[in-house]
């Protein structure tokens, strides 16, 4: 038999320190103990609360409420006027069951209260299984709206037996702001309620890893009164000031653990000062057919400014389609080369690299620049010839896939990477280029816009500019979304553009991303439609990506040099792809895709001298569906779309958060909280300015949190 513990010795109840106060306790050591602990979680709740993302004791109780209910109204019964919400604590006189249980609706109560100044009948539906607990004399806690039915009577919304009515701050269910919260088939919110407010108890004391100060500068309360007002809020006060502390919170992690990734890098990692004399810069920019915009012109000289520095750059260039980044991309290359080193550009797809080295290659032909092009495609001979430029210098531009970051790649003198679509790309393939080059700068591109606040929160480390002009003389694209009835129309309308001497795209509808199969077939069975019946008298094309990559070379290569009409795609097409003869595209099945994708798409057809158009074929179902599609017609600008996109779906995982590094946001609404972000980047840098590694003893608490939070990423804040 083992010995009692000294607590059990001392009489001390479980739960509780030798002072009589809870145990203190972190949110890391919360993180470790398993949802197991808590009373009422058997085998059947493990797994449902699993399914809800809740495994430890930390989960539950950061497994916020999605809204409250305000049940605190508390009355006497002599009190109630007809059409009011009110809670009444009284005494059970009688119940019994009432109603009809065929057609499988539940059988209810009907119960006879008294609370000392007068009766009232009160009726609950659903629960006869409380008719045991209601005996006369029993106390209970219910919470309802105030009928006339055969005079007065109370409407149950919640009801709670309790052991005396002094009990009633002890309540979870009734008498007070009641959670109510995020749940599945396998488990109620209300049980998930009861498990809450038992694992606020098995908790103990929440220790707060924000210093004080931090806390006093802006009003916030401690981390373990928030965390238990915004389960069970003391008023609507308190439940305000409570959330607001947790988002707090929740930024000021994931900005400290960017500020102190940033100083890192800043501290331990010395790049290259690009001095460039403008010998291949200067023609380039001369001989170009246009003039640059005023944006142009300014994220140039950033990021040359950046590139003349002995720091590494780290920049974010965002820029909506058909803003010029593949110029800024060129003048930034072209300075690498002058200073005597190599540039990369690196592309999600072989569609994007192949436009890519293209276009550059095309702007660079009449300067001394040689450009290689690199994909995990190529033929043994080609492969082998590109390896041996790359690694002799002679290549000075390398465009490619993900095949540049392969093992056998090996550079001369590798001093800038620039990442296109960086949202396509995870954190590990932005910073492997390191082992390619002394800390090359890095120029990350993407023309899926970000709100600020988002691109704070993904890309805190890096510097942003902003590409928000278009050259003079683009058309905005007419969008049209069009029910599937009227999907002649459509085509008919494209006919007319083609007759004029342009080309159009058709996209074939998204099938799920995992059935890569499907989509193949779903573009041939439309390639063959509109070349058997709709334009048999055109040259339709098909490009998908289960096509060989030579295969994809050809078509493209047919569909800019005109001798394919109509080109049917997959979402292959979606970045890039500039043939500025296109003036028409098609988007069949346009509710199955996403915003930011469809503007992508849209994209393809703003590069020409002819006004543009799009059609949107479609079945919205759903109101997101329906919202999406009615911004992309009103609204042109990919930066407004995506606080739209934002706004509709919510932050959920973030860009692929799991992908890129950073964690899910739980309490945080990057749209509505700007100005708690603002604050908490303020303060997480000031912070790590001052403490780069946060060793001082009032920061280490901080310095746990961030690193549960951001795990492998910051794990260098460890081993110093």
């Amino acid at each position: 038999m083992a010995w009692p513990s000294s607590k059990e010795r001392a009489g001390v109840p479980a739960g509780r320190t030798l002072s009589g106060l809870p145990p203190r306790t972190t949110l890391p050591d919360l993180r470790a103990r398993p949802v197991t602990g808590v009373p009422g979680v058997g085998p059947r709740i493990e797994t449902a609360l699993k399914d809800l993302g809740v495994t430890s004791l930390a989960d539950l109780v950061s497994h916020y409420p999605a809204r409250h209910e305000d049940l605190s109204n508390v009355k006497n019964v002599s009190d109630l006027r007809v059409g009011e919400r009110a809670t009444v604590v009284a005494r059970v006189v009688g119940a019994k069951r009432i109603g009809n249980p065929a057609g499988g609706r539940s059988r209810g109560l009907s119960i006879q209260l008294y609370d000392g100044t007068g009766y009232m009948p009160a009726t609950v539906w659903g629960r006869g299984w409380l008719l045991n607990q209601l005996v006369p004399d029993v106390w209970v806690v219910v919470s309802g709206e105030v009928q006339r039915r055969y005079g007065l009577q109370l409407a149950v919304k919640s009801i709670e037996v309790v052991d005396d009515p002094g009990s009633l701050e002890e309540s979870a269910h009734a008498g007070r702001f009641v959670p109510v919260y995020p749940a599945n088939k396998g488990i109620t919110a209300r049980r998930i309620r009861a498990l809450v407010h038992r694992a606020l108890a098995e908790a103990g004391r929440i220790l707060d890893p924000l210093p004080a100060r931090m806390l006093a500068a802006h009003g916030l309360p401690n981390l373990h009164d928030a965390v238990h007002e915004v389960h069970f809020p003391t008023d609507r006060e308190s439940l305000e000031s409570a959330m607001r502390r947790l988002v707090f919170h929740e930024l000021l992690i994931l900005q400290t653990g960017l500020a102190a990734r940033k100083a890192r890098l800043e501290k331990t990692e010395s790049g290259r000062a690009h001095e460039g004399d403008g010998t291949l810069l200067n023609p380039f920019l001369k001989g170009l057919p246009f003039g640059l915009t005023g944006a142009q012109e300014r994220v140039i000289g950033e990021a040359l400014e950046d590139m003349r520095s002995e720091k590494p750059m780290r920049r974010l260039l965002q820029g909506d389609v058909g803003s010029g980044k593949t110029v800024v991309a060129i003048a930034a290359l072209l300075t690498a080369v002058e200073a005597g080193g190599q540039g990369a550009i690196m592309a999600p797809t072989e569609v994007l690299a192949e436009q890519h080295f293209i276009s550059i290659s095309n702007a660079l032909a009449h300067l001394p620049v040689n450009v290689v092009s690199l994909t995990g495609s190529q033929g043994v001979y080609e492969r082998k010839a590109a390896l041996a430029a790359v690694r002799s210098g002679e290549a000075h531009v390398v465009v490619g896939t993900h095949a540049l970051i392969q093992k056998g790649v090996e550079f001369r003198d590798l001093s800038l990477v620039v990442v296109d679509e960086q949202h396509r790309f995870g954190v590990g393939q932005r910073t492997v280029f390191k082992e390619k080059g002394a800390t090359p700068d890095t120029l990350v591109m993407t023309a899926t816009p970000i709100p600020r606040t988002l691109s704070l929160t993904l890309y805190g480390d890096l510097e942003v500019s902003l590409l928000d002009e278009l050259p003079p003389g683009r058309k905005p694209v007419e969008t049209s979304l069009v029910e599937i009835p009227e999907r002649e129309g459509a085509y008919e309308a494209m006919r007319r553009e083609l007759e004029a001497g342009r080309q159009a795209y058709v996209i074939c509808p998204l099938v799920e991303e995992s059935e890569a199969l499907e989509d193949v077939r779903a573009a041939e069975e439309l390639h063959e439609e509109l070349e058997a019946k709709v334009f048999p008298e055109r040259r339709v094309g098909l490009l998908h990506g289960r096509m060989k990559p030579a295969e994809k070379r050809e078509v493209m290569a047919a569909f800019r040099a005109r001798e394919i009409e109509v080109l049917v795609a997959t979402v292959v097409v979606e970045v890039g792809v500039d043939v500025p003869n296109a003036s028409a595209i098609v988007i069949e099945g346009a509710e199955r895709f996403g915003l930011s994708q469809l503007h992508q798409l849209r994209g393809r057809v703003c590069r020409g001298l002819h006004p543009p158009k799009c059609f949107l074929i479609g079945d919205p179902k759903t109101e997101d569906s329906r919202k999406r599609l009615d911004a992309l017609c009103e609204h042109q600008s990919g930066f407004k779309l995506s606080e739209v996109d934002l706004a509709i779906r919510g932050e959920g995982t973030l860009f692929g958060s799991r992908q890129s590094g950073m964690p899910d946001l739980k309490v945080a609404k990057l749209l509505r909280d700007v100005e708690v972000l603002v604050e908490a980047r303020r303060e997480a840098f000031a912070l790590v300015a001052k403490d780069p590694t946060l060793r001082k003893p009032e920061h280490r608490p901080l310095r746990r949190e961030v690193r549960d939070l951001l795990g492998a990423d910051v794990e260098w804040l460890f081993k110093e």
